[in-house]
């Protein structure tokens, strides 16, 4: 097999991979990733031990030990963009042998989960609640760009998103993916989490339907995104990550959810006066969950 050639898959002077400043050693097999570079340390410091601090640009990973089981915590910043970054980087760290660029031949999966904050489009899913993104409609185009996507993604869901949101032909089309069921079962309790569709967004306002200065190109658009319905499933909020991760997850072979804490609910206008406190909550629980 010929190796990946060196403008493919760049590494630095150390042999760390490039943005994540990496070496496979040390990546745990358990990854959180959050948006928020503040929120590693936020979550590591609940860790029994850590054995690595590593920091580029938005990228920060703390690597250590939670309950004897091994986390890499790693911030993405925002959007999926930066996704495909780290999903990739991941699965190099993981699958291919770094020195040589050669792919391994047996590959490993790696549990990924992000945590983090949402808007809900619904009215009965308030604000403050944690929810878990079982299905995930990405609008941003990122998982088009890969072979065999749609193997993964449910062409019949899209066609009835794009239908009953009236989605312009302009836009890219909607790509809707599972998350990994078996890390859906682990996050999810009855009563405490709230599982449904959440639609990754492109950016923070006209994507999202916000109007400042700029008039919308699909106005109304969260009005016919909050009453879209296809076989029982409905929108319950607004993110920025969880499809890129979902659908990069899945080609790749790895197990991937996400977990969202709602702060803003824009069917009634509601937000969060200090999320903060509800945040330290969904990560004790989130932490709590994964090493069960």
């Amino acid at each position: 097999m010929n190796a990946i050639k060196s403008s493919e898959l760049i590494t630095n002077e150390d042999g760390t991979i490039f943005h994540l400043h990496l070496h496979a050693e040390d990546l745990a097999d358990n990854v959180v990733l959050v948006g928020d570079p503040s929120r590693v340390e936020m979550i590591a410091s609940r860790f029994d031990s850590i054995e690595l601090t590593r920091g580029n640009r938005e990228f920060h990973t703390i690597t250590g030990t939670y309950r004897q089981k091994r986390f890499s915590v790693i911030s993405t910043g925002i959007g999926t963009d930066n996704i495909d970054i780290v999903v990739n980087e991941l699965d190099a760290l993981a699958n291919i042998d770094l020195e040589t660029k050669q792919i391994k031949p047996e590959k490993k999966a790696l549990n990924i989960v992000r945590i983090g904050t949402s808007g809900s489009v619904q009215a009965d899913v308030p604000v403050h609640a944690f929810v878990i993104s079982e299905m995930s409609v990405g609008i941003d185009g990122v998982l088009r760009f890969y072979q065999d996507n749609e193997k993964i993604c449910d062409a019949a869901f899209e066609d009835a998103f794009v239908n009953q949101c009236q989605w312009a032909p302009q836009a890219a089309r909607p790509y809707a993916v599972n998350s990994s069921p078996e890390m859906v079962n682990k996050l999810h309790s009855e009563g405490t989490t709230v599982k449904g569709v959440t639609l990754t967004a492109n950016g923070f306002y006209g994507p999202q339907g916000r109007v400042l200065r700029l008039p919308l190109q699909m106005s109304g658009i969260n009005d016919r995104i909050a009453r879209f319905r296809y076989n029982g499933r409905k929108i319950v909020n607004y993110e920025m990550e969880s499809a890129a991760i979902a659908g990069l997850s899945a080609l790749m072979g790895h197990h991937a959810a996400t977990i969202c804490l709602i702060i803003a609910n824009r069917a009634t206008g509601d937000a969060s006066p200090d999320y903060k406190p509800y945040m330290e909550k969904l990560v004790n629980y989130t932490l709590d969950k994964l090493t069960r």
